[in-house]
């Protein structure tokens, strides 16, 4: 792969090691990770006694349970124990926001799928075997109920899981009817499993006193702790839940892994021995819930450059049978319909419609992709209609500054670089002299036709339910000067653990090999949010950073008093303490520190300042800044089979000052790839019956290294943020996640490229696979032969 990474990556390794902020080390646990060594949860030693845990599993999408006989299940070999909800002494549920999602179902199923009962035997193996005994008659029988199973289905019966959303800014309505050009139309696009390499897992442990200890694989461990106490009718502080890593997330893990934690921790009380519950890949997919899909219907009016003068959208998306997080998802969608583009006159509806499927969660972007990428479908239409450069039509509705600069829902753009960041983008991929080189191609290729096409991204930054914003950690400077940092947020792969150590290394002028941080412990920072939203860095780094901040003051202090000057003159840096000409090893000072009664442990705390949110107008200042971004991409679609490939991407990415410049190109790379599998090729399918039938890795295809483009260009864009983050880096997570909008954009480019004489953008769906391709290219040469034949013919006089 001739991959062009930012020159900020070639740091020498001795400058990265005296200034461990801001350089592109890395990842703190990477040889654990080629090694195998790294400790996951289902790799801790197992104690004495262990039990293992399965879920016998819906097999009907809709019905009432009529009756449940386990005696066969119960009757199994190794079967030591049989679970259903009358065993829960509190409350069966595991949803996050309403009470509305059963741990085990009771009278009623609402998804092929969702667990019934729970199989605890000696072996991973035989519960498996007997939880598969759920899919017999004579030990569950049902009476079918009809279900719904499309957004379609449930949008025609106004059946939700939450009220619509609505937001309105001036008169959008009369604004498109005014314009000289209008259009309208309708898109979809699909689900996307979260297909975290380990799967979903737990191990719980009973302890002294009626306590209980949870190993889970979790983004929010504080959640996992409440569920499972509210599930056993405890008290919050008898459950204690530790996450030391996660083999990936994505969303997968913010809530829907409480159905695990909660079965694995009622079956250790029941049985007051070790359980551990660990979903085979077939059963994490039918059970777990994806990214939603959305069904689309728009239109817009705009003048003769494409500048929208009034756009509405409705996003109907699908929600599942609860409700889950898809409140915070639509809100989100909401919020970035308008990504980089100002709409002066606006209508957003979003709608979260219950189907007889898995419930939907968070999938990284959490509802902003799915609220963006239909106002990209729209501006790439109105070019095609106006036979313009899509590029120029975006940019001619690009925020403005200082002007154009208020979102719909009343927060000021203030940290604007769209333009900048385009113009150096622009130049670095070569665009225009690309586009002409295509053009030329086009016209001698007959089969094969390339695509380009440029997408911005500007990605709002903070939980949308501003109680969430906030995060606590705890720092220990030891007495040889070594330091061991706690806090709340998780590490699943991203990198979080690196940056924070980073970051209190830098507060220490230390190297980055004499600071630890330890496994996530509900006991050690409690009520903590998920890591999710791309929060992770900013919330716990701000968090350790107070800190270490409040130990460096004492130590200062000390070292003022000790060697004259005043605290503020003190430096630290090298591994060593600077006061007034004396040059001490840090080791040595904290040392003396402790002999003089110095306390070198401190809490730290942050809230994340500005946000605010009027969940009932949909207004108010959600972000407490903005992530820019653009990507170039260029594929070549085979016309005869469907099938295409990437062959270029140009990225530029802002990750204000990076924290990590490693890590962070790392993290582009990863969500633009993720991203351009949700819009090519994997595709969540239901049959009939409601069954998911892509629920396996033979049959769900995710992108492989053979899809990563041979040029791949990925770089930093040089920025500081705005606000005082950490280092004036920028969340980096979520954002490059919409950058392959460009990829979809572009193999429409090329489907149009087969056609042109078509005026009008090929109808293609996401996922493009290549049924899609073929189905869109039919479409759009059908519907041109019909223009033309429609068109009246002109008859000439002489």
């Amino acid at each position: 792969m001739n991959r062009q990474s930012d020159p900020f990556v070639a740091q020498t390794a001795a400058h990265a090691a005296q200034a461990a902020l801001g350089a592109p080390l890395p990842h703190e646990s990477a040889d654990l990770h080629v090694s195998g060594e790294a400790r996951y949860t289902d790799d801790i030693p197992e104690l004495h006694g262990t039990l293992h845990a399965a879920l016998g599993l819906s097999r009907l999408a809709h019905a009432r349970i009529a009756s449940l006989d386990l005696e066969r299940v119960r009757a199994m070999p190794g079967v030591v124990a049989v679970l259903t909800a009358a065993d829960i002494p509190g409350e069966n549920n595991c949803g996050p926001v309403l009470h509305d999602d059963p741990v085990l179902a009771h009278d009623e199923v609402q998804y092929l799928g969702q667990p019934v009962f729970a199989v605890i035997a000696t072996s991973h193996a035989l519960a498996r075997r007997a939880a598969a005994l759920a899919a017999s008659e004579d030990v569950v029988r049902y009476e079918p109920l009809e279900p719904v199973l499309t957004i379609a289905d449930a949008k025609a019966r106004q059946q939700y899981v939450l009220p619509p959303l609505r937001l309105t800014r001036g008169e959008p309505a009369a604004r498109i009817a005014a314009a000289p050009h209008r259009i309208a139309g309708t898109f979809a696009v699909g689900g996307q499993e979260q297909f975290y390499l380990e799967g979903q897992v737990a191990y719980a442990l009973p302890e002294e006193q009626d306590g209980m200890l949870v190993y889970s694989s979790t983004q929010h461990p504080s959640e996992m702790q409440q569920l499972v106490a509210h599930l056993l009718n405890w008290p919050v502080h008898r459950v204690m839940c530790e996450c030391r890593r996660m083999g990936g997330g994505f969303g997968g893990k913010e809530s829907q892994s409480a159905l695990f934690a909660c079965v694995a921790a009622l079956a250790a009380h029941k049985l007051g021995r070790p359980v551990k519950l660990r979903a085979d890949r077939d059963d994490d997919f039918l059970i777990t819930g994806k990214r939603h899909d959305a069904l689309y219907e728009y239109e817009a009016g705009y003048d003769d450059t494409g500048r929208l003068l009034g756009a509405r959208v409705e996003i109907a998306l699908r929600a599942g049978y609860s409700a889950d997080l898809s409140g915070a998802v639509a809100t989100r969608a909401v919020c970035h319909f308008d990504n980089a583009y100002y709409l002066s006159d606006v209508e957003i509806v979003a709608l979260c419609c219950k189907t007889n499927t898995q419930s939907n969660t968070a999938f990284r972007g959490f509802g902003g992709p799915q609220g963006a990428l239909v106002m990209e479908v729209m501006l790439d239409s109105i070019a095609r209609s106006l036979g313009r450069d899509p590029l120029e039509v975006r940019r001619a509705n690009y925020y403005g500054i200082g002007e154009r600069d208020v979102t719909p829902y009343g927060q000021r753009v203030e940290d604007n670089v769209l333009a900048p960041l385009t113009d150096e983008l622009l130049a670095s991929s070569q665009y225009a002299a690309r586009r002409a080189a295509l053009a030329a191609f086009n016209r001698t290729s007959p089969v094969l036709k390339r695509g380009i096409a440029l997408t911005p991204v500007k990605f709002g930054i903070s939980f949308n339910v501003p109680h969430l914003n906030q995060a606590g950690a705890l720092v220990h400077v030891y007495r040889d000067g070594s330091v061991l940092v706690n806090h709340g947020g998780t590490e699943m792969g991203q990198g979080l653990n690196t940056k924070v150590a980073q970051v209190v290394a830098g507060v220490f002028g230390l190297p980055l090999a004499q600071v630890r941080v330890s496994a996530t412990d509900t006991s050690k920072v409690a009520n903590t949010s998920a890591t999710a939203a791309s929060t992770g860095s900013d919330l716990n780094g701000k968090a350790a950073e107070d800190a270490a901040l409040a130990i460096r003051a004492r130590l200062a202090e000390l070292a003022a008093a000790q060697h004259g000057g005043t605290p503020g003159e003190i430096v630290f840096e090298d591994g060593k303490v600077h006061a007034n000409g004396q040059v001490i090893a840090f080791a040595d000072f904290v040392e003396f520190a402790y002999m003089k009664r110095v306390q070198l442990w401190s809490d730290g705390f942050y809230a994340t300042p500005k946000v605010h949110w009027d969940a009932k107008t949909l207004t108010g200042h959600p972000f407490y800044y903005f992530a820019y971004g653009a990507a170039v991409s260029e594929v070549v679609v085979d016309t005869l089979t469907g099938e295409w490939k990437l062959v270029r991407a140009d990225v530029l990415h802002d990750a204000g000052q990076s924290i990590n410049p490693a890590i962070d190109i790392g993290q582009v790379e990863g969500g633009y790839i993720q991203g351009m599998g949700w819009l090519t090729s994997e595709e969540l399918w239901w049959n009939r019956d409601g069954k998911l039938m892509t629920h396996a890795p033979s049959t769900y295809k995710i992108p492989a290294i053979s899809d990563t483009p041979a040029a791949f260009n990925v770089q930093l864009y040089r920025n500081e943020n705005a606000e005082p983050t950490v280092f004036r880096s920028k969340a980096v997570g979520e954002p490059p996640l919409l950058l392959p909008f460009s990829v979809l954009l572009a193999i429409r480019d090329a489907i149009g490229a087969a056609v042109p004489e078509a005026r009008e953008a090929a109808p293609l769906v996401a996922p493009a696979t290549p049924e899609a391709i073929l189905d869109a290219l039919d479409a759009l040469r059908a519907r041109t032969a019909s223009a033309q034949a429609a068109a009246p013919i002109e008859v000439v006089v002489k």
